[in-house]
């Protein structure tokens, strides 16, 4: 993490007045012109790789989740519970991760948490027990974790360095990476065991790994002075000029946290109940329903791809407005529509909306306080994902699942209300 120069508080108030007056000037009039080093071209290429990697690897073992489930033959309660094991997993890990960064820098834990990740997701094929499988998960589930938050924390401090709000775009990789790995893990499941094919996942995953590491970690650091106006996301005033990454208020992390957990909430709902509402409210049959998800799906990749121009246009506090009050209108629609066209066309503005929610409030706790800020945006994000299914599980059994989906629309619309309070509390923060 960039320091700030603490050499001005020995010179006189006079001298120390100008050389501020001169950094300002002088940025002022190339605020383009950045001072990342040559190489960050190529560590922005492998933080993209590394997001897809991510992605890949974790669709992988997604698709082969039925194989394994007959394998240990776990009944649908107990898969479930040693499903929880991911969460439990990646939850555990954030936090001491997000020390190491501090402690051994962003990128060297990026290529440690991928390699743990990659011998991971081979193990779930080679036990043969539920208890096996959840002590594995475990392990998985700290991969993926720790790749989060490190991987997170270096994009917040390449963006930094690039001045670009580039953050969509990296999830958007990881998006893509899931497209990939989905695709092509049921291409293969037809000729080959979950034991071949996650083990090919994983030496595929390693060998990448071995391959970007040497960009990412030879990459030039990133300039340690950059102007306000350079941060990119709400906070910039928060940041202030001397750290593309420093020390904040709590609240504020906890506010994008929240935000965090809203869009994430509404992301694992659609993911397990969207098609089941599909099926059993709107009587479509299996390929419409997977179509719907489909939508969803390429619907939110869309968004991340286009999310650093919306963010360079209008800014991040309307984009995460804007998403937020697109995500909440499309789910009513779904939820309440019995038309099975506006149900879909539903689904696809929840996509877009949710799109960039997630990447941006990441990276706005980045902002404030580097990889701890990033660690506990992250955490109240995963629980936000945990909570979702069993939630709309319960709601379901007690309303309808119908009525239970309008919960994704009101916490979509709480993240543009935590997002608009973070908008209101920044100023005031000491810079």
């Amino acid at each position: 993490m960039p320091q700030i120069n603490k050499t001005a508080a020995a010179e006189t108030p006079r001298s120390s007045t100008n050389a501020r007056s001169a950094t300002a000037r002088s940025a002022t009039a190339q605020p383009t012109t950045a001072r990342p080093a040559t190489r960050w071209p190529a560590a922005r290429a492998a933080v993209t790789a590394f997001f897809a990697l991510d992605g890949f690897v974790f669709a992988a073992w997604v698709v082969r989740i039925p194989a394994v489930k007959a394998q240990v033959h776990a009944s649908a309660g107990v898969l479930g519970l040693t499903l929880l094991c991911v969460s439990a997993g990646a939850i555990v890990a954030m936090g001491p991760v997000g020390r190491l960064c501090l402690r051994h820098g962003t990128r060297a834990v990026t290529v440690g948490a991928s390699v743990l990740l990659c011998v991971a997701v081979a193990l779930p094929a080679q036990v043969h027990s539920a208890a096996g499988l959840g002590g594995v998960l475990l392990l998985f589930g700290a991969g993926f974790g720790a790749m989060n938050v490190a991987l997170n924390s270096a994009a917040v401090e390449l963006i930094a360095a690039i001045r670009r709000p580039v953050m969509p775009g990296f999830h958007a990789a990881y998006s893509l990476g899931g497209l990939i790995g989905a695709t092509l893990g049921g291409l293969l499941a037809t000729v080959l065991t979950a034991a071949q094919q996650l083990g090919l996942t994983a030496a595929f995953g390693l060998a990448a790994t071995t391959a970007l590491a040497v960009p990412l970690l030879r990459g030039g650091r990133p300039s340690p002075a950059l102007p306000p106006e350079a941060a990119p996301g709400p906070t910039a005033s928060a940041t202030g000029a001397g750290s593309g990454a420093v020390r904040g208020p709590l609240l504020l992390v906890l506010l994008f946290g929240l935000v965090a957990l809203c869009d994430a909430y509404g992301e694992g709902a659609l993911a397990d109940w969207g098609t089941l509402h599909l099926t059993a409210d709107l009587h479509a049959d299996a390929s419409l329903a997977a179509a719907g998800f489909a939508a969803y799906s390429l619907a939110m990749t869309a968004g991340r791809l286009g999310g650093t121009r919306l963010v360079e246009r209008f800014g991040t506090t309307p984009v995460l407005v804007g998403g937020s009050a697109v995500a909440a209108a499309g789910m009513l629609v779904a939820a309440l529509s019995p038309w099975l066209p506006a149900v879909l066309g539903g689904f696809l503005l929840v996509g877009l909306g949710l799109a960039n929610i997630f990447p941006l409030a990441i990276n706005g706790a980045g902002s404030l306080d580097g990889p701890k800020g990033v660690a506990t945006a992250s955490m109240l994000g995963y629980g936000g994902m945990v909570l979702g299914p069993p939630v709309i599980g319960f709601l379901a059994q007690a309303m309808g699942l119908p009525d239970a989906l309008l919960s994704v629309a009101l916490l979509a619309a709480l993240s543009g209300v935590a997002a608009l309070a973070v908008r209101r509390a920044a100023p005031a923060t000491p810079a």
